[in-house]
C-alpha cells in the first residue's frame, strides 16, 4: 500500500467525519427543543421510547448524541429508566439509516453531480442565515455533501485493495470472521464512530476488497465497537448513567453473538453464490435485520432487564434507602407487620441521628453528602409509610390502630430532621463571626447539648427509649437558647457584632433549635409506640 493510496484513505475518512459532525451538530441544533420534547413524549408507553428512539436517530445521524441526550434526561428525571432502555433499542435501529443513505445514494450516483452542489448551497444558507434554524440546516447540508465527497475518497482508495492484503484469505482461517469481529470493534473504537465503520466497510464492499461475510463481521465488530463510546462517556457519572450503558453493552453483546453464529452457519453459502447480488445493499440490509432482530430478542426480556439494572451501580444513597425489614408476607399478621415496620423506623432514626451530628458538628461541610443522606431517608420513610397503609387495610386491633398513625407522624419528624441537617453547612460561617469568646463558648455548649439531646433520643434495640430524659434535655435546651439569645442582643448593641451578622447568628441559632425540637418528638412519640409494657405516656408541650 503506497503513500499516495494512504493519503487518499486518510483524508476521505477524515472528510466523512467531518460531513457527519457538521450533519450531526446542524440537525441537533436546528432541532432545538424538539429533541426534548420528542424524548420526552418517551415516557408516555415502550412504544413510542423505542420509536422516538428511531426517528432522532436517523435525524441527526448519531447514536452516540442520542445516547448522551436520553442519559441526561433520565438524569434529569424527565426519563425513566424503561423508557430510556427502548430509546437506546431505537438507536441501534435508527443508526442503520447510514448504512442505506451509502447504498442508495453514495454509490449509485455521480457524487460530483450533488454532493459539491450541496457544500455550495449549505455554506449559502449558513453564512446568510445569521444564527436562525435556517442557518443550522445550511450547516447540516453541507455536512450531508461532504459525507459523500468522503465516501467517494474511500471507495477510489479501496479498490484494489484485495490485491494487496488478503481479506479472502484471513477470511477462510479458523478464527477469520471473529477477526473481522474485532477490526471492526477497534475501529469504531479509533473512530468513536459506528457510521464511520459502517462506511468503510461499504465502501470495501463496493470496490470487491473483501467477501461479504466478513464485510457482515465487520458491521457486528462495529455495533459492538459503539459500546465503547457509551462506556467512556459514563466513567464518574450517576447510577443512572451507567445502567442505560450496560443496557447499551448488553444489547449489543446479545445480538452481536447471535450474528456471529449466524455468519459461521452461513459464510461458506453466502461467499459461495455466484448470483450478482448487489453486496452493498445486501449489507444495509443485513445491518437493518440484525438489529431489529436483536431488539425483538430484546423486547420481552427488558423488564428483567431493568430489574437486573437496578440492583448493580447501586449508589449510597439508592443503597440506604433500600428496605431491610418491610417484608409484605409478614401483613397478614399486622403485630409482626408492626415490628417490622418499627426495625424499620429504627434504621431511619440511626441514619438522622449519624446525619444531625455530623450537621452539627460541622463534621459534613459538603452539602452534597447530606443532601444524599436527605433523599435516602426520604425515600425510606415513603415506603414506611405505604407499609403503613398496608397494614391499615388488615383487621386490627385497638392498640395496633392508634401505632399507625403516630407512626407517620415519626417519619414525618425524621423527615424534617434530615432536611433541617442539609442545610445546616448554610450557616457554618455565621458561627465564625462570632468573635467574643464567652457567646462563642455558650455556642459551643448549646451545639454540645443538642448533640446529646440526639444521642438520648436515637432508637436502639438494645434498649427501649423513654421520652422523659429527652424531654428534660430539651426544656434546659430551651433556657440556653433564650439566654444565647440575650447575650446575641448585647453584642450587637456594644458593637461586638454588626446588626446584619447578628440577624443571620439568630437566623443559624433558631435553626439548630428547631432542629432540637424535631429530635425530641420523634423520640417521645416513639416511646408510645413500644410494647406496652415498656411504653412511656405522650408528655404533651
Amino acid at each position: 500500500m503506497n503513500l499516495g493510496l494512504l493519503g487518499d484513505l486518510a483524508g476521505g475518512l477524515g472528510l466523512f467525519l467531518l460531513g457527519m459532525h457538521l450533519m450531526t451538530s446542524g440537525m441537533k441544533q436546528a432541532a432545538g427543543q424538539k429533541l426534548k420534547k420528542t424524548l420526552e413524549a418517551a415516557t408516555k408507553s415502550p412504544g413510542r421510547g423505542l420509536v422516538s428512539g428511531i426517528l432522532i436517530t436517523a435525524l441527526v445521524q448519531s447514536s452516540s448524541a442520542v445516547t448522551v441526550a436520553t442519559i441526561g434526561f433520565v438524569n434529569a428525571g424527565l426519563l425513566r429508566l424503561r423508557q430510556s432502555i427502548n430509546v437506546i433499542y431505537g438507536c441501534n435501529i435508527g443508526t442503520t439509516m447510514t448504512g442505506w443513505l451509502v447504498a442508495i445514494i453514495g454509490f449509485k450516483i455521480k457524487i460530483s453531480a450533488f454532493a459539491l452542489p450541496l457544500v455550495a448551497v449549505g455554506m449559502l444558507l449558513k453564512l446568510t442565515g445569521n444564527e436562525r434554524k435556517i442557518s443550522h440546516l445550511g450547516m447540516a447540508l453541507a455536512g450531508f455533501g461532504l459525507f459523500f465527497i468522503g465516501l467517494d475518497f474511500l471507495k477510489t482508495a479501496f479498490e484494489g485493495l484485495d490485491e494487496q492484503l488478503p481479506l479472502a484469505e484471513i477470511q477462510q482461517s479458523s478464527l477469520g470472521l471473529i477477526l473481522f469481529v474485532v477490526a471492526g470493534f477497534v475501529l469504531t473504537f479509533l473512530m468513536q464512530s459506528s457510521s464511520a465503520a459502517m462506511a468503510v466497510t461499504l465502501s470495501l464492499t463496493a470496490a470487491g476488497s473483501i467477501p461479504l461475510a466478513a464485510a457482515g463481521a465487520l458491521v457486528i465488530g462495529a455495533n459492538l465497537g459503539t459500546t465503547s463510546t457509551a462506556v467512556l462517556s459514563v466513567i464518574g457519572a450517576t447510577s443512572n448513567a451507567k445502567r442505560i450503558a450496560a443496557a447499551h453493552v448488553i444489547f449489543n453483546l446479545i445480538t452481536g453473538t447471535v450474528g456471529v453464529f449466524l455468519l459461521i452457519l452461513t459464510a461458506s453459502l453466502i461467499d459461495g453464490n455466484t448470483i450478482n447480488y448487489d453486496y452493498v445493499t445486501l449489507l444495509a440490509l443485513f445491518h437493518t435485520i440484525f438489529n431489529v432482530v436483536g431488539v425483538a430478542i430484546m423486547w420481552p426480556l427488558t423488564d428483567k432487564l431493568e430489574h437486573f439494572l437496578r440492583r448493580r451501580f447501586r449508589s449510597q444513597e439508592e443503597d440506604l434507602s433500600r428496605t431491610e425489614f418491610l417484608d409484605k408476607t409478614l401483613l397478614t399478621t399486622p403485630s409482626l407487620a408492626i415490628e417490622a415496620m418499627n426495625n424499620e423506623l429504627m434504621r431511619v432514626s440511626q441514619l438522622s441521628s449519624t446525619m444531625a451530628r455530623a450537621a452539627i458538628s460541622a463534621e459534613a461541610k459538603d452539602m452534597s453528602i447530606l443532601t444524599s443522606m436527605m433523599n435516602s431517608i426520604h425515600k425510606l420513610n415513603g415506603k414506611i409509610g405505604k407499609y403503613n397503609q398496608n397494614i391499615a387495610r388488615e383487621n386490627l386491633t385497638e392498640e395496633i390502630s392508634i401505632i399507625l398513625p403516630t407512626a407517620m407522624r415519626i417519619t414525618r419528624y425524621y423527615s424534617e430532621i434530615a432536611r433541617l441537617s442539609s442545610l445546616m453547612p448554610n450557616y457554618y460561617e455565621f458561627f465564625d463571626l462570632v468573635s467574643d469568646h464567652s457567646l462563642k463558648e455558650l455556642i459551643h455548649n448549646f451545639q454540645q447539648q443538642i448533640i446529646e439531646l440526639i444521642d438520648s433520643s436515637e432508637i436502639h434495640s438494645t434498649y427501649n427509649l423513654s421520652g422523659i430524659e429527652s424531654r428534660q434535655l430539651l426544656k434546659d435546651l430551651e433556657k440556653q437558647y433564650q439566654h444565647i439569645k440575650s447575650q446575641v442582643m448585647e453584642s450587637t448593641l456594644s458593637g461586638s457584632l454588626k446588626p446584619q451578622d447578628s440577624i443571620m447568628l439568630l437566623d443559624a441559632l433558631s435553626h439548630i433549635h428547631r432542629l432540637a425540637e424535631q429530635v425530641e418528638k420523634a423520640g417521645r412519640y416513639w416511646s408510645s409506640i413500644t410494647p406496652m409494657e415498656t411504653r412511656e405516656e405522650i408528655l404533651n408541650s
